[in-house]
C-alpha cells in the first residue's frame, strides 16, 4: 500500500529535481571508475549533436577525464539544422576538447538509394545507426570508448533507436530525468543557447521531442518519477495528473519495454550468456 502524500497539488505535479553538484560530482566519479581505473581507457569519444544531453556528457567527460581527452564528433546530414552545427562548437569552445565534423550523408545515402519510399521513421533510424558505426570505428581508430548521451526519460519513453543512441557502453545521463538533465546543465555552465533550445532528434526540419511525443517533458518526468514508484493509473489522475497524459505516459513505457533489453536468448542450456551465466557483478 503506498503512503498518502499530503503535498500540495503544485508539487504533486512537478518533476523531480536534483542537487546537481553532488549528481556532477557521482558522475564524474563514476566515469574516472568505469574508464581508466576499470577498462584501462582514457579517452571519451561523444557525438556532439547540439543538443543538451550530448553537452552535459561533454562537460562532465572534460571534468572527469580532462578535456584532452574527449573526442567529440558533429556528424550531420544534409538535412540537419545548421544550427546544431554551431551550438556544438559552442561547446568545443567552452572546454577545449577535441572536435571533428564527419558528414554522414553520403553514407547514409549509400543505403537508402536502395530504399527510396523509406519514410521519416526508417531514415530516421538509418541516420542515428549511421552515427553509431562511425563513433565506434573512432574510437577504435583513437584507442577510446564510446560514451552514451541518453537521458531516463528518452530511455523509459522508447524515444530512441534501438541499437543506436543506447548502443554505446557507458551512460552518465541513463538515470537522469530530461528536467535533471537540464538542472545539471545549469549547474555545469553548459552554454545557455543549447540550455534554452527546444530538444530535437534533427532528423527533420522543424522536429521537436516534445512534438513527437506529444507531452511535454515536464508532464511526462513528473508522471514517470511517480510511476515508478508503483502508483497506478487511477491514483495518478487522483492526484491530480491529465488522464490523457497518463495514458500516453504508460503506453509508451508498456510499449517499449523490450527496447531497454538486450536481444532475447532462446535457452538451450544452464549456461546462457546474460539469462544464467552471470558473474557476481552482474547480478
Amino acid at each position: 500500500m503506498l503512503p498518502v502524500v499530503s503535498e500540495s497539488y503544485e508539487a504533486i505535479l512537478r518533476p523531480p529535481g536534483i542537487n546537481a553538484a553532488v549528481a556532477a560530482q557521482w558522475l564524474e566519479a563514476f566515469l574516472r571508475d568505469e574508464m581508466p581505473r576499470r577498462r584501462g581507457v582514457e579517452r571519451a569519444v561523444i557525438g556532439l549533436s547540439g543538443g543538451v544531453d550530448s553537452a552535459v556528457t561533454a562537460f562532465l567527460c572534460a571534468r572527469a577525464l580532462g578535456p584532452e581527452n574527449v573526442h567529440a564528433f558533429a556528424l550531420p546530414y544534409a538535412t540537419s539544422s545548421p544550427a546544431s552545427l554551431s551550438d556544438a562548437q559552442l561547446v568545443v569552445d567552452a572546454l577545449g576538447i577535441h572536435f571533428r565534423t564527419i558528414e554522414i550523408t553520403a553514407a547514409v545515402d549509400g543505403y537508402l538509394q536502395f530504399e527510396p519510399d523509406a519514410d521519416a521513421r526508417r531514415r530516421g533510424n538509418v541516420m542515428a545507426r549511421t552515427r553509431m558505426l562511425a563513433l565506434f570505428d573512432q574510437s577504435a581508430k583513437l584507442g577510446g570508448l564510446p560514451v552514451g548521451t541518453g537521458n531516463k526519460t528518452e530511455r523509459m519513453l522508447g524515444y530512441f533507436t534501438w541499437h543506436a543512441d543506447d548502443t554505446p557502453p557507458l551512460n552518465p545521463l541513463g538515470d537522469l530525468f530530461k528536467t535533471q538533465v537540464w538542472e545539471l546543465a545549469r549547474y555545469l555552465g553548459v552554454p545557455r543557447a543549447l540550455v534554452d533550445k527546444a530538444p530535437s532528434a534533427d532528423l527533420e526540419a522543424d522536429q521537436t521531442d516534445e512534438g513527437d511525443l506529444g507531452i511535454s517533458y515536464a508532464h511526462a518526468d513528473a508522471i514517470l518519477a511517480q510511476l515508478l514508484l508503483g502508483y497506478s493509473d487511477e491514483q495518478l489522475i487522483q492526484r491530480g495528473f491529465p488522464p490523457g497524459d497518463v495514458r500516453l505516459v504508460r503506453r509508451r513505457v508498456d510499449s517499449t519495454h523490450w527496447k531497454r533489453h538486450l536481444p532475447t536468448t532462446a535457452m538451450l542450456s544452464n549456461t546462457a550468456i546474460n539469462e544464467f551465466y552471470l558473474r557476481p557483478v552482474d547480478f
